[in-house]
């Protein structure tokens, strides 16, 4: 029998391993930065073009490697952190150079420039498809730069599943914020195409969510802190009403490391319940410190979902501590029978100063029933010998108090009173009773009902809407003909960077609804003008809703885009459950519904109404 067993080629092995390690261009990024960090880099910069497909770039200021190490970092199993098996249980780093830079030249053009002393002499390697084209000494600074061009060209097939460059560089810049959120005390400096996307200094943990989030964020954060003898908890946590409909700001670091755990995340929701509305998420910066050894990170090749020894007790901690800041903070609404608030002693309140017994003056001689009593133009009333101080004037004299009673017995006759009456001059709705001949009713606030021919029409209002508002916004989009309703005083939104660039994209099919910008500049976004649907108290709430829906679900094609920008605001803005509509609202709805492409189903391909025939019914009483 003819062997069929046998080895593959580096080459190919390489590209095998390339498609565990390198997924995406964001792939690449976590990598290349997480080798700088370790390297001991202060200030490390990150540049890319076309998303990450042209050019990866990162240039740091830490350790570099001599001319031997700098060829062995991309051999396979090359690696700096690891010398036996006991090793990969107690990982305090995120590996210095080698293990993944193998996977990364064999589906790539590399170029890397390295130097480990000051003489400003290096090495540069460069190597293409994982075959080493050439190995030369340079001058370079102190430090390292690594350049990843041309990801997955002798992959056409890997290269033709690649998103569009708008979602491979949202990806990009989730993995950017991982990185720079675990480490506070490094410098980044974030260029695409040529332009600055994030630039931050060294800081602390606070300053960084800023910094990355915006200054709108601050207001936001409620610090939490624990130290226990498992584990070491630090960190923010939202405020109860900035939690959102999607999954937003949720970070979970452990050793520095970025994780998923929706085990842990559960925690952190438990210690919110009661505070949050119901399908609506917090927001979470959390670092955990635990013992390396108590933890298995390698059960996933990127590295991001971990196996805790002891699960069950960090659940606890995390949503003690979690409970316990919100309500230390005030946040939490805090049940005390014992204590009166009012009577609380103020922080700035003298504790030398003596209190003050307030004062009574009473007038014995005032009596209400006197015909003229006099009073003084003061606070205090005049005595009775009208000694005293001050202006006096007299009351007009009047009937006394026992006229009031006069002629209550008698019995008045109102027959010769004429009321005026007011003439109908007609209604601004017509009674459908009698011009339509259908009738509308609403059910539980949710469901309007309608008679047909056939019988009757069961319409869920919310998702109804849904449908009449995306076809309008559609249409709107399509012809560029949104009516906008001008603002007396413009509104301001505090955007951070990642959400401002994505505005600016989102701008002309915005403004083709019905949005006006007046600016679009640094941290805020201007708005002059919004859609005649949108009430001023909305827009802000709307528009973040818009963007954080764009942040998850990023469209392929500006068709794409127009489509989910049409149903997002169809969701947002719709009649919701449990609202009431008069009956002029639902026969408008029940006909605009109807008169829709496809009034049967919502943008989100959920019925919107059911039909209940006569037969039905009558099937019902046999």
């Amino acid at each position: 029998m003819a062997d069929i067993i046998q080895l593959l080629p580096d080459h190919v092995a390489n590209q095998i391993a390339a498609g565990e390690v390198v997924q995406r261009p964001a792939s690449v990024v976590k990598e290349l930065l997480e080798n700088a960090i370790d390297a001991g880099s202060t200030h490390i910069q990150l540049i890319i073009k076309d998303a990450g497909k042209t050019l990866i770039q990162v240039v740091d200021n830490g350790k570099g490697m001599s001319e031997t190490d700098a060829r062995l970092s991309f051999s396979r199993h090359a690696t700096s952190k690891i010398r036996t098996a006991e090793d990969l249980f107690q990982l305090h780093t995120k590996g210095f150079r080698g293990e993944a830079l193998a996977s990364i030249a064999a589906i790539a053009h590399v170029e890397m420039s390295t130097s480990d002393n000051e003489e400003m002499i290096g090495t540069r390697i460069r190597i293409e498809g994982g075959k080493l084209e050439s190995q030369e000494a340079v001058a370079a600074a102190r430090g390292t730069s690594m350049q990843v061009k041309n990801l997955f060209f002798n992959i056409p097939a890997r290269r033709n599943f690649l998103k569009s460059d708008t979602v491979e560089l949202r990806h990009i810049i989730d993995e950017f914020h991982r990185v720079v959120l675990a480490h506070p005390n490094t410098a980044f400096d974030f260029y695409n195409n040529g332009s600055e996307l994030f630039k931050l200094p060294s800081a602390n943990i606070r300053q960084r969510i800023v910094h990355v989030f915006g200054n709108k964020t601050n207001e936001r954060l409620v610090p939490v802190e624990e130290e226990t003898g498992v584990v070491r908890i630090n960190g923010f946590v939202f405020k109860p009403e900035f939690a959102k409909k999607t999954r937003g700001e949720q970070f979970f670091f452990v050793n520095d490391r970025f994780i998923r755990s929706s085990y842990l995340h559960h925690a952190v929701g438990s210690a919110f319940e009661g505070l949050i509305k119901d399908h609506t998420h917090p927001g979470y910066f959390l670092f955990l410190e635990v013992d390396p050894g108590s933890i298995d990170i390698n059960i996933h090749p990127t590295k991001t979902e971990v196996k805790f020894d002891d699960e069950h007790t960090i659940y606890a901690i995390i949503r003690s501590a979690v409970k316990h800041s919100l309500g230390q903070f005030n946040v939490a609404p805090v049940l005390d029978f014992d204590r009166d608030a009012n009577l609380d002693t103020p922080y700035e309140y003298n504790k030398m100063q003596g209190a003050q017994v307030p004062t009574i003056e009473v007038d014995s001689s005032f009596n209400p029933f006197e015909d003229e009593p006099k009073v003084r133009g003061n606070a205090q009333v005049a005595t009775a010998t009208g000694k005293g101080h001050g202006a006096y004037y007299s009351k007009p004299a009047g009937a006394s108090w026992e006229n009031l009673y006069v002629g209550l017995n008698q019995k008045e006759d109102f027959s010769s009173i004429e009321l005026e009456s007011e003439e109908v001059t007609g209604s601004l709705f017509e009674d459908d009773k009698e011009h339509t001949g259908s009738t509308t009713y609403q059910l539980h606030k949710k469901y309007i009902i309608t008679t047909i021919k056939s019988g009757l029409v069961i319409i869920d209002q919310h998702r109804a809407h849904q449908r009449v508002l995306y076809e309008e916004f559609l249409k709107n989009m399509t012809v560029q003909s949104g009516i906008s309703q001008q603002l007396l005083f413009p509104i301001k939104v505090s955007l951070n960077p990642t959400e401002m660039s994505l505005l600016q994209e989102l701008r002309q099919s915005l403004e083709n609804t019905g949005f006006v910008f007046a600016s679009l500049d640094g941290e805020e976004a201007e708005i002059s003008g919004i859609p005649v649907i949108v009430s001023e108290s909305e827009t802000a709430m709307v528009l973040d809703q818009l963007l954080s829906d764009f942040q998850n679900d990023l469209p392929e094609s500006n068709f794409s885009q127009a489509d989910l920008l049409a149903r997002t605001l169809s969701k947002n803005l719709a009649v919701r459950p449990g609202e009431h509509l008069n009956q002029a609202s639902q026969q408008a709805l029940v006909n605009n519904l109807f008169a829709t492409k496809q009034p049967d189903i919502s943008p989100f391909n959920k019925p919107t109404y059911s039909t209940l025939t006569v037969d039905e019914i009558d099937k019902r009483f046999l």
